[in-house]
């Protein structure tokens, strides 16, 4: 599955890593769905094993390598989007909506004392 554990940091954990969490924000910040970042890293994830194939020889077609790199990249995709989205609501609509922690908000209307 882990062809090295520094390959897989550097290249999954960093380097891609860093390329899903900006594919998250941009997604958010253009106001896309949550699923376009879900279809854009099974991309990150071929990707990525074509990197480590290249650069490192690790096993370009490993079923488990790639669905465990996907996985990675999809929390990291999606996680972004949240916390990205998030932002963007409430700093676009501040009297409409308050963050309530990176993940949530709530509505300002319904909750005033």
């Amino acid at each position: 599955m882990i062809h090295s554990l520094p390959v897989f940091l550097a290249v999954t954990v960093i380097f891609m890593g860093g390329c899903a969490v900006m594919t998250g924000t941009t997604l958010a910040r253009t106001w896309r769905p949550w699923w376009h970042g879900a279809a854009y890293a099974l991309g990150l994830g071929a990707a990525d094993r074509f990197i480590g194939f290249a650069l490192f020889g690790a096993p370009l077609l490993s079923p488990s390598g790639y669905a465990l790199d996907t996985a990675l990249l999809a929390a990291a995709t999606l996680a972004a989007w949240r916390v990205a989205r998030v932002r963007r609501l409430c700093g676009q609509y501040p009297w409409l909506y308050e963050r309530t922690g990176p993940f949530g908000w709530r509505d300002k209307i319904t909750h005033r004392h």
